[in-house]
């Protein structure tokens, strides 16, 4: 019988779970396969800790480059994490002639261009499914099951931290710090969580996303971003009474004519989706992702975007996809980024500016006359029409919440409005601006 052996990079969480499954999943993986996947090897820098694993038969070492340059390894799986040394161990995993499987957004966000045609060059494969939506298999069905479709928009809950916190706000009426705090207590956040609640960890897996749906080059650098730091209570109930809920998503469009992309929207930010909307229902540390195209319309892929079993089973599939054509039929599974790599072009991305959107404007006001209609003169000013407007009542400090909802306007108006707001007297300076999805499903 055919075998695939595998060698393994990072014994941690997800690299133990990967692991367990190859070792105690091994018949069921032989019996779909027709094929054997073998861990022949796996190296980490703590040998001593007891992972409750039998790694009999299976090499284990301290020094990776035993993994990437061994001749009895057809696969390298990378779970190191982080730019470096990942990057390395990866080229010279492809430079032996050894397929890759990582679950590294942010290796793929940063170095993705530099190995695709590495591995392209070479005929070899690179899985990345766990890199984004943990075991939701969503850039599998951007690769394939949507393949015959021009994607339209692609919008998705990415991270589970700030969906666990945002959740617990609107449930418990609390402030975003206690909510963080208990998120570190629970493990959700990192002690320093500016990773994920400033929105950069969305924006890696936005970025890698939006390229294998509009066929670009990835662009994680260009990807506007805002996270969930200055979301209040207030905030959260003000949007559940105008009928929304505020979630952080990564939005991606293409934008052109006559089906051709010109220019691609990428955009994350705390965002206001309807209440009766599904992207509204995922709640906690779930994942949700959206993707629409214009055969198959509207579909939906959720689950756990995070952890041990979810993360190491998208891994264990990816080893099972390039094992199902191996060692001859590797052609036959569908390039990386879901296009040929020739085919993949550098496509502009749409400036900030110019994205359109409907807005939530959240202001501390004086309580004195005028200022409401001091406001509004300067968003007709600025062409910018409001759909709604309530006024909160008046705080300790003796200043009163302002909350309006604009109907569609361009983001370079916006903030050209707001920067002469924040300069009125009455106004004081924490103008919160939220951007408002009314198409999500």
């Amino acid at each position: 019988m055919t075998e695939l052996r595998v060698g393994l990079l990072g014994l941690g969480t997800i690299g133990t779970g990967v692991a367990r499954i190859l070792i105690e999943q091994r018949d069921l993986i032989s019996r779909r396969l027709g094929k054997e996947v073998r861990l022949v090897a796996a190296a980490d820098r703590d040998l001593n800790r007891d992972r409750g694993l039998d790694f009999t038969g299976v090499r284990i070492s301290d020094d990776a480059n035993d993994i990437v340059a061994a001749d009895d390894i057809d696969l390298v799986v990378e779970l190191i994490g982080g730019y470096e040394p990942a990057r390395t161990f990866v080229s010279a995993a492809l430079a032996n002639g050894k397929h890759v499987v990582t679950a590294n957004k942010a290796l793929i966000a940063k170095h993705g261009e530099e190995l695709f045609p590495v591995a392209a060059d070479k005929g070899l494969q690179i899985g990345f499914e766990a890199a984004v939506g943990g075991g939701i298999p969503c850039m599998k069905a951007l690769r394939e099951g949507l393949a015959a479709n021009a994607i339209e928009s692609v919008y998705g809950i990415l991270n589970g931290t700030c969906n666990f916190i945002l959740t617990k706000m609107e449930n418990e009426g609390a402030d975003y710090a206690d909510v963080l705090k208990e998120a570190q207590a629970l493990g959700y956040a990192e002690a320093d969580p500016t990773f994920d609640v400033e929105g950069i960890d969305t924006a890696q897996k936005l970025s890698i996303l939006a390229a294998m749906a509009f066929g670009s080059k990835i662009r994680f650098e260009e990807v506007f971003t805002e996270g969930i730091s200055r979301i209040t209570a207030t905030d959260i109930q003000a949007a559940n009474e105008l009928g929304y809920r505020i979630k952080l998503l990564g939005i991606a469009k293409p934008h052109g004519d006559n089906g051709d992309v010109d220019a691609v929207e990428m955009r994350v930010h705390p965002t206001l989706v309807p209440l009766s909307s599904q992207m509204a229902q995922v709640s906690d540390s779930y994942n949700a992702v959206q993707i629409s195209g214009d055969y198959v319309e509207h579909t939906m892929y959720f689950g756990r975007g995070a952890g041990e079993r979810p993360t190491a089973s998208a891994v264990v599939a990816d080893i099972m996809d390039i094992a199902s054509g191996f060692p001859d039929g590797i052609a036959h599974l569908a390039p990386p980024m879901g296009f040929v790599e020739a085919s993949r072009r550098d496509i502009a991305t749409m400036p900030m500016a110019d994205t359109e959107c409907e807005y939530f404007i959240r202001l501390m006001v004086k309580d004195q006359p005028g200022v409401i209609a001091s406001v509004t003169s300067i968003l007709a000013d600025h062409r910018i029409s409001l759909e709604a407007l309530t006024q909160k009542e008046r705080h300790a400090s003796h200043n009163v919440p302002i909350i309006m909802l604009t109907h569609e306007t361009t983001e370079g108006n916006m903030q050209a409005a707001i920067s002469r707001i924040i300069g009125l007297e009455a106004v004081e300076d924490d103008v919160l601006i939220l951007r408002k999805e009314s198409a999500v499903a």
